[in-house]
């Protein structure tokens, strides 16, 4: 039996973004439903038990918070602790095997990879990005700003001029290999501008410049944070703000379609339901949007990454004896992403094979929050690993099966990693209760299937410049705050929206506030 209501707003898509949207739209006094396809809240940035009988909460698909202002925390009284790892990077160096490599933090190690002249050129060119970066990171919670008065609000200096050239008009290949002339630390840099996003280091489009700003720009410094208790702990607590505020939070709601008047029709326990409301925010991509509302697709980028989740006893030896492997593993782990390795890898995914090495980065979520273990496994010194593979775009995953890609990619992304231990990563990996290995694997495909992400694009598609260009209409709420459609009634909330991306809220945040505008 079908039943008919009535609200003030509904949110397609409980990801973290439409949680934060409904806290603040129901803080506000609006009458707010969220819509959830899945069993549970939280889209991609969730913890799961991802072996069975292993007692630890892994971060399934994201792992890391940078983008998520505290703002947001502060104004929904949300209850989650970050904590910031002690070292930045470690990159093995390919030409030695493994057995040197930079580590980049409270003592770098320039000099262990011949890059002793660079360090001061790489110092250099972080502090003068940080006087775009710094300025740009508080206009990301307010209405877009045009290109124009973002760039006078920069500023003129020497500093802000040459930066904002790098960061925004020009490829920033040709920034990083002006500032430091060693491959590994050019590529250690450039990494930030590849990584979900599938560009050229070169590329006119400048798309990877996008990302490279985004990496950099959270907080104003461009730090990325672990979350304490696992991604499932961010969204479980903005969860809890928002129903505290009095949004009802539905699960297991699959919407069905999407009218331009605010009509939304979802089933829910076989049960067929209709709700209108006055505005419709949509949690999902710009392409299951058109779907809903029964339009054409527009384009879409692929995604363009792999990632690994591993169980270990313990941490493998290296091959660099000058680095403990709590140094080692204690920031983010570069593998095979010396600069040319990484426009190697983008030549060949180019040609429809998958790369060779794989460029990798690790991240050890356990040695910065052991919280996210049993007791047990802790005492006993396992640790988790994610391992993060770029440069594999979901064109691959046409080629073949979803299942042998799964296994090739794994594969890659393991062979990548043993290219810099001393100890084969099989050796350290744990067993879950029925004897298997503790490997997870998520595809592009995995992305596009258990989350609707088109395409696996974690970013729900390509990334947008932080302000609009001088020539954009800025004359409604939702284009002022960048989360228009082509309908009144219906916006971005997402991912997919301006200034949307990663797990910062962001995108929630600015609908609310275009919302509560008119």
């Amino acid at each position: 039996m079908a039943t008919d209501s009535r609200t003030d707003v509904v949110i397609v898509g409980g990801g973290h973004n439409g949680l934060v949207a409904a806290g603040y739209l129901a803080r506000a006094g609006r009458r707010v439903c969220v819509l959830e396809r899945l069993d549970h809240v939280g889209g991609a940035a969730v913890s799961a038990h991802a072996f069975d009988g292993v007692d630890a909460r892994l971060s399934r698909y994201s792992y890391l918070v940078s983008l998520l202002p505290q703002r947001i925390i502060d104004d929904l009284g949300v209850r989650v602790r970050l904590v910031r790892r002690r070292w930045s990077s470690y990159t093995p160096d390919p030409a030695s095997g493994g057995r040197t490599g930079l580590l980049v933090g409270p003592a770098s190690t320039f000099a262990a990879v011949g890059a002793a002249g660079d360090e001061a050129g790489f110092d250099e060119f972080y502090r003068r990005c940080n006087t775009v970066t710094s300025r740009v990171w508080p206009t990301l919670t307010e209405p877009l700003r045009t290109r124009s008065d973002l760039r006078l609000a920069v500023g003129g200096g020497p500093d802000e001029e040459w930066a904002w050239r790098a960061l925004v008009d020009q490829p920033i290949g040709d920034a990083i290999t002006s500032a430091v002339r060693n491959d590994l630390v050019r590529g250690v840099m450039a990494t930030d501008a590849l990584i979900g996003t599938y560009a050229a280091l070169d590329d006119s489009s400048l798309q990877q410049n996008v990302c490279f700003l985004y990496h950099l720009i959270g907080g104003g410094t461009g730090d990325w944070d672990v979350p304490v208790g696992g991604m499932g702990a961010v969204s479980g607590a903005l969860a809890a703000a928002a129903a505290g505020f009095g949004a009802d939070i539905r699960t297991g709601a699959e919407v069905e379609s999407i009218t331009p008047d605010g009509e939304v029709r979802y089933c829910q326990d076989g049960v067929q339901h209709r709700v209108v409301a006055d505005h419709v925010l949509a949690n999902v991509t710009p392409t299951v949007l058109a779907r809903l509302l029964g339009e054409d697709a527009p384009d879409s980028a692929p995604g363009a990454q792999v990632k690994v989740n591993l169980m270990l006893r313990r941490l493998p030896r290296l091959r660099d004896d000058s680095v403990t492997v709590e140094q080692a593993f204690g920031g983010t782990f570069h593998i095979n992403e010396t600069y040319s390795q990484l426009e190697s890898a983008y030549r060949r995914a180019a040609e429809g094979a998958v790369p060779e090495p794989l460029p990798c980065e690790i991240y050890c979520h356990s040695l910065a929050d052991p919280t996210i273990l049993s007791d047990e496994l802790r005492a006993s010194g396992a640790q988790t690993l994610t391992v993060f593979g770029l440069h594999t775009p979901h064109h691959l995953m046409t080629a073949g099966t979803p299942e042998r890609l799964r296994d090739t990619l794994t594969s890659a992304v393991l062979t990548s990693l043993n290219s810099v231990l001393a100890e084969p990563i099989h050796d350290v990996l744990m067993e879950d209760a029925e004897g298997r290995l503790c490997i997870e694997t998520k595809t592009t495909a995995d992305l596009d299937d258990a989350l609707g992400m088109t395409n696996g694009h974690i970013f729900h598609g390509a990334l947008t410049w932080p302000f609009a260009e001088d020539d954009e209409p800025l004359s409604t709420p939702a284009q002022r705050w960048g989360v228009a459609t082509a309908h009144e009634r219906i916006m971005l909330c997402g991912s997919g929206s301006r200034r949307g991306g990663a797990v910062s809220g962001i995108g929630g945040h600015n609908a609310a506030m275009a919302v509560l505008d008119r």
